[in-house]
């Protein structure tokens, strides 16, 4: 699998390891945009802009790996509800409310994801997403 496919692509199945090395870019990535953005170089919109565009990425690392559990790509829409519910205020809720949804669901539910793709072995042989476990060429 090249690295275009691995990023890009939401055909195949990857292993942990390419799973945690997307996972590590991604949050790379995230963290020198925000800190971009706190050191106002970038405007909010624009740290806005690229935080969104790397959801495509994440995307595809996270369905080839659900692929390779042997769950449909669907499922990575938990991961979006949990950086929906991040995202909106919850000023107006109560204090324990504004915990709840605000902070302790969307960790919850990005641990599971992250748990359930990073920890857990995919399935031996074929499954209904495609072969074996590809391996990524990073160069």
């Amino acid at each position: 699998m090249t690295l275009q496919q691995w990023a890009f692509s939401f055909k195949g199945r990857i292993g942990r390891r390419p799973f945690w090395v997307g996972i590590a870019v991604i949050f790379i990535l995230m963290t020198v945009i925000a800190l971009l953005q706190n050191a106002l170089l970038f405007s909010e919109t624009l740290a806005i802009s690229l935080f969104i565009l790397l959801l495509y990425p994440l995307a595809a690392i996270f369905v080839k790996r659900l692929h390779d559990r042997g769950k449909s790509g669907g499922w990575f829409a938990l991961i979006l509800l949990a950086f929906a519910l991040f995202s909106i205020d919850v000023s107006q809720f109560e204090p324990v409310w504004q915990w709840g949804i605000g902070r302790f669901l969307p960790l919850l539910i990005t641990m599971i994801m992250v748990l359930d793709c990073g920890a857990f072995m995919g399935m031996d042989g074929v499954n209904h997403y495609g072969e074996e476990t590809e391996t990524v060429d990073y160069l």
